[in-house]
């Protein structure tokens, strides 16, 4: 069965800030730039690594702007992030984005309260059916207070027919194969843990939070996937779990929101990413972050 948005590679773009909270603008095209020279095709802005729940309206449209002249080009499959706590904010945000030329935005539910069943369909209805020239990414996380189903996602199918694909980083086995076989229709991005599951169901594709630091290494896992080589890729899952874990070990003192490890990543990699957060967030300290390199170049040599 055809899916509704074609497969590849999904990567975050971090938005880099100055310690007063400025946008640093250069920075935020060099690591663009790098996303697309490594071979990336599907990035994204405002998830909530690259901190879309904090950014202010004035904020949003500069970045946006900035987003769309790094990323012009047929190859290419911008996304913009979107997350609010009502389908008026989220649909204003939207029409944003949109009349900056963008057409593929990921959105997830308001996180005030968690919605019921009527509320979810209400929600879907009401911002997919807004644009209906425009596609749609769900972001399926347990921070807007519902994670939803195989079940759900097929009565989604059937009624939001710009819904196109979803985001899920789920590693648990019963929910990936759940999801994919009761939806088949979208587009399901797992992250480095769960694709190669999400491969033996049926086409899907790979949700990288680590693919600017190893891009050679996450490409050559996509291909496997893609190509059902089962043999390769799941030796190779369980080898670059592992040189997550060896990234990540130092941080485990303190548990912190999605930008503060990500902006560690993407400063490994080579771009000039300051590691602090807009407040009241806060990233990690720089011997953390020197230490988090030092891990995983000590033990997985080969996979700069």
């Amino acid at each position: 069965m055809a899916t509704r948005y074609p497969q590849g590679i999904l990567i975050s773009c971090e938005i880099p800030w100055d310690a007063d909270g400025t946008f640093l603008e250069d920075t935020f095209r060099d690591e663009v730039r790098a996303a697309l020279k490594h071979g990336f095709r599907h990035v994204y802005i405002f998830g909530t690594a690259g901190e879309g729940y904090a950014v202010t309206l004035g904020q949003f449209d500069e970045i946006v702007r900035v987003f769309r002249e790094e990323t012009l080009g047929d190859d290419v499959l911008p996304m913009v992030g979107v997350i609010g706590l009502s389908a008026p904010q989220v649909i204003e945000r939207v029409a944003h984005a949109y009349d900056a030329g963008f057409r593929v935005f990921q959105i997830s539910f308001p996180s005030w309260g968690t919605l019921d069943d009527v509320e979810y369909m209400t929600f879907f209805s009401d911002v997919c059916g807004s644009f209906t020239d425009a596609r749609f990414l769900h972001y399926n996380l347990m921070r807007s207070g519902r994670v939803l189903t195989g079940p759900d996602y097929r009565r989604l199918v059937d009624e939001i027919p710009n819904l196109v694909a979803t985001k899920n980083t789920t590693a648990d086995v019963r929910t990936i194969i759940d999801i994919a076989s009761k939806s088949p229709e979208l587009q399901h991005f797992y992250g480095e843990a769960g694709f190669g599951h999400g491969c033996l169901v049926g086409e899907c594709s790979l949700l990288s939070s680590f693919g600017p630091l190893f891009p050679r290494k996450t490409l050559e896992f996509f291909e496997y996937g893609v190509n059902g080589r089962w043999d390769k890729l799941f030796p190779m899952q369980a080898e670059y779990v592992a040189a997550i874990g060896a990234f990540l070990a130092p941080t485990r003192p303190r548990a912190a929101i999605d930008g503060a490890y990500d902006k560690m990543i993407v400063r490994a990699s080579g771009i000039d990413m300051p590691i602090g957060l807009l407040p009241p967030y806060r990233g990690f300290d720089e011997e953390t972050y020197q230490a988090c390199v030092a891990a995983v170049r000590e033990q997985f040599p080969d996979w700069d």
